[in-house]
C-alpha cells in the first residue's frame, strides 16, 4: 500500500496536477483503498482537522507572508535596480566585475527579503544584457545572474529556513518524545538563521572566487569595462546599500539577538520596506494592491502544499510508512552519516523535478524524525536541507531560476546555454554542502556562542 500511494502521487504529478491536490488526492484514494482492503484505519484521518487547525494558528508560519510581503515590497521600491547599476560602475574597471556586482546585489537582496523569483527576474532584466553587450559568454553571465537570485535561499532571513525550522522543531519533539524525553526541546529559528549566515557567506566567496578564476585564466568570457570608479560612485553606492543594510539589521539581528520573534521581525521588515518604498517615491495604493495580491498568491500556495502534506502525511503513517523509513535508513551502512548522507541524495534528485516546498513539507516530516533520533544536530541537519534544497532552483528541468530566467533573457539566449550557465555553481553548492557535512562546526559555532 505505501508503494501504492507513491505510485499514484507520481501519476499525479505527471498529470500535470498541482502538487497540493497531488498531495491529497493521492492520500485520500490510497486510504479509501487500503481501508476496503482492510490494510488503513480511517480514524487515521480524525486527526486532520486538528492538524489544519494547528497550521492555521502557527504563529511561526505568519513570518512567511510577511517575509513575502517584505520582499515584494523591496522589488517594486526598485532597489535592486539602482543597486545594480551603482555596483557595476563600482566593478566594472576589474574582470569579472559586472558578475561581481552581480554577486554582491544578489547577496544584499538575499539578506534582506529572501525572495527569489523577485531578484532573478530584476537582475535578468538588468544585468544579463548589459553583461552580454559588454562581450560576458553567454553562459557565464546566465549562470551568474540565476546563482545571485537563489542566494535568498540560504542566506537569512529566508523563506526556506522559516518553512524547515517549523517543520524540524515538530520532529524533534516527536523524536524526543520516542526516546522518553516528555519535555522536549524545540529547535528556534534564530538559531537556524545564526547557523547558515556561515555557510550563505562561504557560498558567495565561492561564487565570487570562480567568477575571478574565470576572469584571470580566461579574460574573454569576463572583460573589464575602462575606467575605475571615483569617490563619488562610492559613495552613491554607499547611500543605496544603506535601505537593505538597515533592513538586514532590523530584522535579522532582532532574531539572532532575541530580541523579537521571526514573525515580529518579519512584521518590522514589512513596514520597513513600506517606509522604504515611500521614501523613494514609489508608494501609492496601487503598488500597495500589486504587492498584497502577490502577497497572498505565494502564502496560499505555500499553505495549500502544506495542506496536502499533511493530510499525505497522516495516510504515510497509517501505513506504517515512518517504521519503513526508519528500518531502511537504520539498516544503511555508516550509521547516522550513512543515513543523513542518503537523505542529502534523496533531497537533490528530488530536486530536479518538485519545488523546494514540496520537498520540505514532503520529506522532512518522514526523515528527519529518524535521523534527529540517531542524534544528528537539529541546527545541523537544518542548514544542511537548506543549502541542499538550494540546488532545486538551478537543476534542470525545473529549476525555478531557469524559468524565471528563461522569461526575461533575450530571445537570442539558448535555453541550454542557461542550463549550462547553472551547473558550475550547482558543484559549488554541492561543495558547500560537503564541506558542512564534514566540518559541522561552521553552522553550529555560532548558535553556541548565541545560546
Amino acid at each position: 500500500m505505501l508503494l501504492t500511494l507513491l505510485v499514484l502521487l507520481a501519476l499525479l504529478l505527471a498529470l500535470g496536477v498541482p502538487v497540493a491536490f497531488a498531495l491529497a488526492g493521492a492520500a485520500l484514494a490510497a486510504a479509501l483503498l487500503g481501508a476496503g482492503l482492510g490494510a488503513f484505519d480511517l480514524v487515521y484521518l480524525q486527526a486532520f482537522p486538528n492538524r489544519l487547525f494547528g497550521i492555521m494558528g502557527n504563529e511561526t508560519l505568519l513570518a512567511v507572508p510577511l517575509f513575502v510581503f517584505m520582499g515584494v515590497m523591496l522589488e517594486r521600491a526598485r532597489i535592486a535596480e539602482e543597486l545594480l547599476s551603482s555596483m557595476a560602475r563600482l566593478f566594472g574597471g576589474l574582470r569579472g566585475g559586472m558578475a561581481l556586482s552581480v554577486l554582491a546585489v544578489g547577496a544584499l537582496m538575499a539578506a534582506s527579503t529572501g525572495i527569489v523569483g523577485a531578484t532573478v527576474v530584476t537582475m535578468g532584466l538588468i544585468s544579463l544584457p548589459a553583461m552580454l553587450a559588454r562581450g560576458y559568454d553567454p553562459k557565464l553571465a546566465a549562470g551568474t545572474v540565476a546563482a545571485a537570485g537563489t542566494l535568498g535561499q540560504i542566506i537569512p532571513p529566508s523563506i526556506v529556513l522559516v518553512l524547515l525550522g517549523d517543520q524540524l522543531s515538530a520532529a524533534y519533539q516527536q523524536a524526543q518524545l520516542r526516546q522518553g524525553v516528555f519535555a522536549p526541546e524545540t529547535v528556534s529559528i534564530g538559531d537556524l538563521f545564526a547557523g547558515a549566515l556561515l555557510p550563505g557567506l562561504m557560498l558567495v566567496v565561492l561564487y565570487a572566487l570562480y567568477v575571478g578564476m574565470v576572469a584571470w585564466f580566461r579574460p574573454q568570457r569576463a572583460p573589464a569595462e575602462s575606467g575605475r570608479a571615483g569617490w563619488r560612485a562610492w559613495l552613491e553606492a554607499l547611500r543605496l546599500a544603506l535601505t537593505p543594510i538597515a533592513l538586514i539589521v532590523a530584522v535579522l539581528g532582532s532574531i539572532i539577538l532575541g530580541l523579537a520573534t521571526p514573525t515580529e521581525a518579519a512584521a518590522v521588515g514589512a513596514v520597513g520596506a513600506t517606509l522604504a518604498g515611500w521614501l523613494r517615491g514609489r508608494f501609492s495604493l496601487a503598488v500597495l494592491k500589486a504587492v498584497a495580491e502577490e502577497t497572498v498568491m505565494v502564502s496560499a500556495m505555500v499553505f495549500a502544499i502544506l495542506i496536502g502534506a499533511t493530510l499525505f502525511s497522516l495516510v504515510f503513517r497509517g501505513f506504517g510508512g515512518d517504521e519503513t523509513v526508519h528500518t531502511l535508513l537504520s539498516a544503511l551502512p555508516g550509521g547516522a552519516i550513512g543515513a543523513l548522507i542518503a537523505v542529502m541524495l534523496l533531497m537533490f534528485l528530488l530536486g530536479f523535478v518538485l519545488d523546494f516546498i514540496e520537498i520540505v513539507f514532503v520529506v522532512v516530516p518522514v526523515a528527519a524524525p529518524v535521523l534527529l533520533a540517531m542524534g544528528v544536530d537539529p541546527i545541523w541537519l537544518g542548514v544542511l536541507m537548506a543549502v541542499n534544497l538550494q540546488t532545486s532552483f538551478l537543476t534542470p528541468p525545473f529549476g525555478f531560476a531557469l524559468f524565471y530566467l528563461r522569461g526575461v533573457a533575450p530571445a537570442e539566449l539558448a535555453t541550454a546555454a542557461i542550463w549550462r550557465g547553472a551547473m558550475p555553481y550547482v558543484g559549488l553548492q554541492l561543495l558547500l554542502l560537503c564541506l558542512l557535512i564534514l566540518f559541522p562546526p561552521l553552522v553550529t559555532f555560532l548558535p553556541s556562542l548565541l545560546r
